[in-house]
């Protein structure tokens, strides 16, 4: 792994207790301490949950392409699932800001940008290592 993608790993890996940390917001919002609809409690663990596993899963598909015979494009584009992981909770948590939202506001739309996102760098990571694989071969 070069010496950028490490520091760019080591940081997204940091921000992991971040993410730990916002589940004490989680924590207090559950517990009715911080008042919230049920629009937004929803939305809210949903948030959460993308955000930490998204990240986790962005680094596993990192350290995944990390190999000689990958091609370039699908270490490039694996990485937007790490962008996934910063488009979807966005969206989740910023499209119900506010006193008791009725319904999501337009930012709804970085969730689906974020789904995209996803499933192109997946399928983007998952041609890349069949391709590097068969090289081997």
């Amino acid at each position: 792994m070069s010496a950028a993608a490490l520091i760019s790993s080591g940081v997204i890996l940091l921000t992991v207790v971040g993410i730990a940390y916002g589940g004490t917001f989680l924590l207090r919002v559950v517990n009715g301490a911080f008042p919230a609809n049920e629009l937004q409690r929803s939305y809210f663990r949903a948030g959460h949950a993308h955000a930490g596993v998204l990240v986790i899963l962005g680094l596993v598909v990192r350290l995944l392409l990390d190999q000689p015979t990958v091609p370039e494009w699908g270490r490039s584009l694996g990485d937007l699932v790490l962008v996934a992981a910063i488009l979807m909770p966005a969206g989740f948590f910023l499209s119900v800001v506010g006193r008791d939202p009725r319904a999501p506001n337009r930012l709804k739309v970085l969730i689906y940008l974020g789904a995209a996102s996803l499933v192109v760098g997946l399928v983007a990571a998952g041609v890349a290592l069949i391709v590097g694989g068969a090289a081997l071969s």
